[in-house]
């Protein structure tokens, strides 16, 4: 369990240690986006609905500077987005996880080359409990326990709680369904790939499950951070019963808090051919400043201008490096 914990933090902690500014502010090296000329059409994004929301403000944005075009965000979980990208429905494929083998496998059947993953910004999820829960935090090993069928039913009593109404009473558990990329990341890196208790809650959005847990003064759920609400608190997560850690950027930074995880757009990218005026400027809008503030907007972490950089180097839209340019 700690060794999947430890993998995920660590891919994340050092592709941004190297490059992140010190605090979760935009890092002042994004560029500002510019209009250009010749963007029309229309664009449909399918795919996490954890990153609905970010859509929609990126489709905010990009509106401002191309009113004539037309942009449809569809968010009914990363399972969704490949075959979306696949069938052609979608332009663009938000997930809240990395493709899948068996999913890279199938779009590389249909055009011959992988497609292509931009990181796109950061999320911690959290562990969610109503805010009068006596509760404030909780062990990784603890949670394999009240989520998965690895433990049994619990009871707030089970987790030291000794308030008289809440040391007997059951946990109500609340997650995503199985179409979510949340649900797949909790799986791996929370219980470790032990499947979920018959008794969790499926919710069908992100921002349900937390919603769930605001009128349930007796419900836990996982969910990210960007859709907290007043009514919930998040849980300060211990690993191995060390010091227990808040889902903030800066303990994702550096490894403390073990959810953390990068938030992706797909797109069908040939390296053969430029990419089309319209999913190419919404891409520079994705890492410019404004795109970036967009994600901090809706309660999620931006990527820094190195991650920014290397995204639009995938895609053509920045010149390589000079090392790279050498390979």
């Amino acid at each position: 369990m700690v060794r999947l914990w430890a993998f995920a933090v660590t891919t994340l902690t050092s592709l941004l240690l190297a490059s992140a500014p010190p605090t979760s502010g935009i890092d002042p090296e994004l560029e500002p986006y510019r209009r250009t000329s010749g963007v029309a059409g229309a664009i449909k994004s399918i795919g996490s609905d954890t990153l609905n929301n970010v859509m929609a403000q990126w489709a905010d944005e990009f509106r401002k500077f191309y009113p004539n075009v037309t942009i449809e965000v569809e968010g009914k979980g990363s399972k969704t987005a490949p075959p979306s990208l696949i069938e052609g429905q979608a332009q663009f494929g938000p997930m809240s996880r990395p493709m899948k083998d068996e999913e890279i496998d199938a779009f590389e059947r249909a055009f011959g080359y992988k497609p292509t993953m931009l990181r796109a910004g950061i999320d911690t999820l959290a562990v969610f409990v109503h805010r009068d829960c006596p509760l404030d935090e909780i062990d990784l090993s603890d949670v394999i326990r009240v989520f998965s069928v690895k433990g049994p039913d619990l009871t707030w009593g089970d987790l030291g709680v000794d308030h008289p109404r809440f040391r007997s009473t059951p946990i109500a558990l609340y997650g995503r369904n199985s179409a979510s990329g949340t649900y797949d990341f909790f799986k791996q890196h929370a219980l470790a790939g032990a499947d979920f208790k018959a008794s969790v809650k499926e919710q069908p959005g992100s921002s349900a499950v937390v919603q769930a847990i605001a009128t349930d003064i007796f419900g836990m759920g996982y969910s990210g951070t960007g859709y907290r609400v007043p009514e919930v608190k998040m849980l300060r997560i211990s690993v191995d019963g060390d010091e227990a850690f808040p889902p903030t950027y800066e303990y994702a930074l550096s490894g403390d808090y073990p959810l953390a995880r990068f938030l992706y757009v797909y797109i069908n990218y040939d390296a053969r051919r430029q990419l089309d005026p319209l999913r190419a400027e919404f891409v520079r809008l994705m890492f410019s400043r404004e795109g970036q503030e967009a994600v901090v907007k809706q309660g999620y972490h931006p990527v820094p201008a190195t991650i920014a950089r290397e995204e639009l180097r995938k895609v053509g839209l920045l010149a390589p490096t000079a090392a790279a340019a050498g390979q």
